[in-house]
């Protein structure tokens, strides 16, 4: 990615300078002079998140779930083509689906079983007048 306007002048080619008030850096090749001198809105624009970030042991165990249920999906699809073929893989496959599946089953209760734990260990999220903040703040003292 030589040729990329992000890697050699700091900014994403379409940026409108005057709308961010950053300095005007601009290179010697003139490649991404001819984006930045367009007057366009950026592509799109940061919106602070309406939900809090999943606490990492969650978010882990909700990726480790979408890539075993993928790679289930897979999978599957595999064993029902070879079934369709007529190969001889296609009962191995299908055995192999069935206890991919259970394993899926457990990723995704894992996933949930995790978000209950964590929950249980570090509270609710509170609000000001929440019983859980005045419990915490009576444990600090």
């Amino acid at each position: 990615m030589e040729g990329d306007g992000v890697r050699r002048h700091g900014h994403v080619p379409g940026e409108n300078r005057a709308a961010t008030k950053q300095p005007d850096t601009r290179g010697e090749c003139g490649e991404c002079d001819a984006f930045m001198d367009t007057g366009r809105q950026p592509l799109w624009q940061e919106e602070p998140a309406e939900r809090t970030r999943m606490p990492d042991p969650v978010r882990t165990a909700a990726v480790r779930a979408v890539i075993i249920v993928a790679l289930t999906l897979i999978q599957a699809m595999v064993a029902f083509l070879c079934t369709l073929a007529g190969s001889w893989y296609a009962f191995p496959a299908v055995l192999c689906t069935v206890a991919s599946t259970v394993v899926a089953t457990w990723g995704v209760l894992d996933v949930w079983v995790t978000r209950q734990v964590w929950i249980q260990r570090h509270g609710v999220r509170s609000q000001p007048s929440s019983t859980a903040r005045e419990l915490r703040r009576e444990r600090r003292r």
